[in-house]
């Protein structure tokens, strides 16, 4: 690879990282291609990447992005994964897929520029999905006034009731 080729990788590179939201870096030392293009295609369908890249393409690329954090992960066989949207999905298939394949291992991952660990990106993907918070979060805002106009149609519910009630007992004694 000549030297205008590596700058046009680690500009596409630095863009990627400038761009991601979450990022990880895992270890695919074993994995086959076949396995490999699973977790591509799955990852691409929720706007999101996974890269391979020599190492010091990686560590040009990410010095001057928020994910700076990561350029010391970058040692042997690297895959990064950039998630573009919503990092829930992303953090669900990666952990997913180290999970089924012993041979992908996560070294680290970043979540807006911070570092956080594995055990914070696992807990990241047990988390529901974004859509699945924004309708928790509406159907609680949705209850309150809901319980609000019950209360106060309560009191002429009733109220008519007991008319009704009234009514009916006096066609009962004229009768």
């Amino acid at each position: 690879m000549n030297r205008d080729d590596k700058a046009a990788v680690v500009a596409e590179l630095n863009d990627s990282f400038n761009r991601s939201k979450l990022t990880v870096v895992a270890d695919y030392c074993g994995l086959k291609v076949s396995e490999f293009q699973k977790i591509r295609v799955e990852l691409r369908g929720i706007d999101s990447e996974i890269r391979v890249a020599k190492n010091t393409l990686l560590k040009r690329a990410v010095s001057d992005t928020g994910n700076a954090v990561l350029a010391d992960d970058f040692t042997g066989t690297t895959a990064v994964v950039m998630a573009y949207a919503d990092p829930v999905a992303p953090a669900k298939a990666v952990t997913k897929f180290a999970d089924d394949h012993g041979k992908f291992i996560i070294r680290s991952a970043a979540l807006d520029g911070e570092r956080i660990g594995v055990e914070a990106l696992v807990a990241l993907s047990k988390l529901p999905s974004k859509e699945v918070l924004l309708s928790q979060l509406l159907s609680t805002w949705m209850g309150v006034p809901t319980g609000l106009v019950r209360v106060l149609s309560g009191v002429p519910r009733t109220f008519v009731y007991a008319l009704q009630a009234l009514k009916e007992k006096k066609e009962a004694a004229e009768q």
